[in-house]
């Protein structure tokens, strides 16, 4: 292995090299078609030669897919190519720009992070078509990253604009994604194990990527096909730890009302609705940072897998990297150089003005300015692998602190 010091152009390279390897190991399309195989008139769902659940498609007059989020365009063009005429019918959400060419499926384009009057309608599709369906019906569900935002259907008397306004003060605050998502489950009729509830008695093969530390399937999407571990009793105390004093009155009134068992409950794990569910997560991050770690030995470096649960403030959390980066430079602990430390997860940024960017940026330039009496040696990039960084079209931010006018560059 190639232990010389590496100069920064070539470190700069290695870095995009690296997150490319990550990316490639959670493919959307290829971890659909790495856990979905025929076998003649069997259905095998699992790892190659590691099968988990194994069904009889002859028992079943129809199948379709459903989903939502920003990876489904290609998980669902993997099913199509998998079972092709035999797809009766697909309904899917997606964000803007995230579509696809698909031979049988539907897609609805809508807001994300924030939801939208598409995200409604499309989502009013996909409950209309479960609420048909029969124990003959094999349905594949199909959850990435941003499905929780793009599976945005009202209960009660909520509408489109206070859930809007929920979900900024939420994203503002720097509430976690867990946090986050449980309110979404208690405002919304599509959530939460509500779609499971909505398909009974179908039988459902959800297939998920997960984008949420510890790859709770629950938290994913805020678990539409999934039986729900949080409660109202959960979101009065978010509303209490973020003093979010300006919650819009009728979700007040709603969540209240739940809080005093007025409102049902989410669906929850002894439910019999979730006997027919078969869960499956396709593709994680431990997954994409194992890659990346593989990557990078091959191009000489030394590394470290730090944790693929970070969570906590960007800005924080960049410090922490760079203070590794600085005792690294110093001492060549806790690994020598040629050094490339890798870790995932979900950091927030609190918003306090009306900038535009998201974490990977953040992290970047938090990091630009603790690093910048270093020798140029290091080379800082955060990425994302759903292809966006907050509401712009950049996908991760790469850095050289060192270098003049090279703070960070979004890309």
């Amino acid at each position: 292995m190639n232990k010389q010091r590496k100069n920064l152009e070539t470190i700069r390279s290695d870095a995009k090299e690296i997150f490319s390897g990550c990316l490639s190991a959670v493919n959307p399309y290829k971890a659909v078609k790495r856990f979905v195989h025929l076998d003649g008139n069997s259905l095998v769902v699992g790892m190659q030669g590691e099968p988990e659940t194994e069904l009889n498609l002859s028992k079943f007059s129809r199948i379709s897919l459903v989903g939502a989020g920003k990876a489904t365009a290609p998980m669902a063009g993997a099913i199509e190519d998998i079972f092709g005429e035999r797809i009766r019918k697909g309904l899917i959400n997606v964000k803007y720009g995230f579509s696809q060419g698909l031979a049988i499926t539907e897609i609805t384009e809508a807001g994300h992070p924030v939801p939208d009057e598409n995200g409604i309608k499309g989502t009013g599709k996909i409950l209309d078509f479960l609420q048909k369906a029969n124990e003959k019906d094999l349905i594949f569900s199909l959850i990435s990253g941003g499905g929780s935002a793009l599976l945005p259907h009202p209960r009660g008397d909520i509408t489109l604009a206070d859930k809007q306004e929920m979900t900024r003060q939420l994203l503002a605050c720097g509430a976690s994604i867990n946090e986050i998502n449980a309110v979404r489950k208690h405002m919304a009729s599509s959530k939460g194990g509500q779609m499971a509830r909505a398909a009974f008695p179908a039988t459902v093969i959800n297939l998920m990527l997960s984008d949420v530390v510890g790859d709770k399937m629950d938290v994913i999407a805020s678990g539409p096909f999934v039986p729900d571990a949080s409660t109202f009793k959960d979101v009065w105390g978010i509303f209490k730890k973020y003093n979010l004093n300006n919650v819009p009155v009728v979700i007040y009134k709603h969540m209240k009302a739940g809080l005093d068992g007025q409102i049902p409950e989410t669906p929850k794990e002894n439910d019999r609705i979730f006997n027919r569910v078969f869960n499956f997560i396709v593709g994680s991050n431990i997954l994409a940072l194992e890659a990346a770690s593989e990557k990078a030995k091959t191009l000489g470096y030394e590394t470290l897998i730090l944790s693929s649960m970070v969570e906590g403030e960007t800005k924080e959390v960049a410090r922490v990297h760079t203070a590794m980066a600085k005792e690294i430079v110093k001492t060549g602990r806790p690994i020598p150089a040629p050094a490339c430390i890798i870790s995932g997860g979900e950091t927030t940024v609190t918003i306090l003005g009306d900038g535009l960017g998201g974490r990977n940026q953040e992290f970047c330039l938090a990091a630009c300015l603790d690093l910048v009496n270093l020798p140029p040696q290091v080379v800082v990039l955060s990425g994302g692998t759903d292809g966006n960084d907050g509401p712009t079209d950049a996908a991760r931010a790469c850095q050289n602190p060192s270098l003049p006018n090279g703070c960070s560059a979004a890309c």
